[in-house]
């Protein structure tokens, strides 16, 4: 019961809360009416305001447009304007050209006419000359016996001879004066660049002398019956003199690197005490490794010193061994190190490249280290080996163009050329054997024999001049200028010199009678 009682009244209670939400529907209807009623009205009264805001703003944009756009038109028409103006101004010069062209055409074709007029007065004039030189040709065969074609002949072996002789004083007042110009600016530069770089004058010897403390070392150097020295001398290659100089053995040999093995072993041998052909035998290979270090360190020094840099490791080991290697008794080394400085002092004067320079100067000699090629001349031979080692195409050439066994083609191979030839003409730089020397100057003087007109030739101031005695019957003064010339010129070409040689050639006419 008392559930059906609590049923009934919540059945009471949602059919109440029914009632009084139908009840009151009407009244909220009605206030949401007016709410939206006066909504509306706002919402009208907005729209008619923005409305109006914006058909102002439109006007007034409008307005700056059409402006705008009638700037625009007015801006227009004027560059219109100006360019019809700038039309007609164009216009009007060419009609002032085509009138003027007009005017110089008629002015041509008068001068064309008058021309055409000369032209043939010229035609008549030239034939009228024509037959009366050929009347005076005929004239003139008559007087002289002679064809129009001989009297050219003879004419022009006259004048050949005149310009001969004219082209021979011309040949040489040009020369003059380029000696006078490029003579002194050559001696200004080749001058300053000697005093710019020392170096010794020092020669090589073919022996060393080998000082001991006392004679009784002597002894125990040659061993029982000779067995030690002639173990030394088959070790090192090295002839090793023993005589009756007090306290010294010398020894000879023409390779430095040998004789400078052959010392430092027999220092080590003396030092150590143990002298026996076994003990001489490992000494002698131990020095052997130790010089070829030492030459490695040698020309690493030498360019390093230089501030040569990018040299291959062989062409480092070929620079070290021109410290032992001698041309005309002249250290290989010094004498390359020397040309180096001179070519960079040289190619700074000429405004070349200085560094290539010194590589050049210093690699010019390798050719002179190695001995297993000695019929390929040594300038070739280096240019092989520069190039074999990625040298520089230009370094290349000045080394194989040295001596002119090459063309040369860089600017660098006449500085290094004349480099060289500074360096072994310095007074004391190098010596010359007998032999050699006297073949220089026979040389020298057959081939100013073999000059037409020559009669004696003779080479004096140790082949440094060179005097012509020419036939003055065969020659003239100025053919004795021409061929001072000649000779100068074959000497360069075809003979290797030291320094340079003068060539004096000398005519005399020599009338003698006696009055008896």
């Amino acid at each position: 019961m008392e559930i059906l009682n609590i049923v009934i009244g919540i059945v009471g209670i949602l059919i109440g809360v029914a009632i009084g939400f139908f009840a009151g529907m009407p009244l909220v209807k009605k206030q949401q009416q007016a709410a939206a009623n006066l909504l509306l009205e706002e919402a009208k009264s907005k729209a008619e305001a923005i409305k109006q805001s914006k058909m102002l703003e439109s006007k007034e944009k409008f307005l700056a447009l059409k402006a705008e756009h009638e700037k625009e038109v007015q801006r227009r028409n004027q560059e219109v304007q100006a360019a019809e103006n700038r039309i007609k101004q164009k216009e009007q010069s060419l009609d002032d050209k085509i009138k003027t062209y007009k005017h110089k055409e008629e002015e041509i074709e008068k001068f064309k006419q008058q021309i055409s007029g000369q032209q043939s007065a010229l035609a008549r004039k030239e034939q009228e000359i024509e037959q009366s030189r050929q009347q005076q040709i005929k004239m003139l065969e008559k007087v002289a016996n002679l064809s129009v074609e001989e009297a050219r002949n003879q004419m022009i072996e006259a004048v050949k001879a005149e310009a001969h002789t004219d082209a021979i004083a011309q040949s040489k007042i040009i020369i003059e004066e380029a000696k006078l110009t490029a003579t002194k600016e050559a001696k200004r530069l080749v001058l300053q660049t000697i005093q710019r770089t020392a170096a010794e004058t020092a020669i090589e010897n073919t022996v060393t002398v080998f000082n001991l403390e006392n004679d009784d070392i002597k002894g125990r150097i040659i061993g029982r019956e000779g067995r030690n020295i002639r173990a030394l001398e088959a070790a090192t290659g090295i002839e090793i003199i023993v005589d009756d100089t007090p306290e010294a053995i010398v020894l000879s040999g023409f390779d430095p690197v040998r004789r400078e093995i052959a010392r430092l072993s027999l220092h080590r041998l003396v030092a150590d005490g143990r002298i026996h052909p076994a003990r001489i035998e490992e000494i002698v290979e131990k020095t052997r490794k130790d010089i070829e270090q030492e030459i490695i360190e040698i020309g690493q020094r030498t360019v390093i010193d230089l501030g040569i840099t990018g040299l291959h490791p062989e062409l480092i080991r070929i620079v070290g061994r021109m410290r032992y290697r001698s041309s005309y008794g002249q250290n290989l080394l010094k004498h390359s190190r020397e040309v180096a400085n001179l070519c960079a002092t040289m190619a700074t004067e000429l405004g070349l490249n200085t560094k290539l320079a010194k590589r050049a100067g210093l690699l010019h000699d390798i050719g002179k280290v190695p001995e297993d090629d000695a019929e390929t001349p040594h300038a070739l031979l280096g240019m092989k080996w520069a190039e074999k080692y990625g040298e520089h195409p230009e370094v290349c050439n000045a080394i194989g163009a040295h001596h002119d066994e090459i063309e040369m083609t860089s600017m660098l191979s006449p500085i290094v050329q004349a480099c060289d030839a500074i360096s072994g003409s310095r007074p004391g730089a190098r010596r010359e054997d007998t032999e050699n020397y006297i073949k220089r100057l026979k040389d020298l003087e057959a081939l100013a024999m073999s000059f037409k007109g020559v009669d004696k030739a003779f080479a004096i101031q140790a082949g440094r001049e060179l005097r012509v005695m020419v036939d003055s019957e065969r020659a003239t003064d100025a053919e004795a200028d021409n061929l001072s010339f000649e000779i100068s010129q074959k000497i360069m070409k075809e003979m290797i010199y030291p320094g340079q040689i003068k060539i004096t050639v000398i005519r005399e006419k020599r009338a003698v009678n006696f009055a008896k």
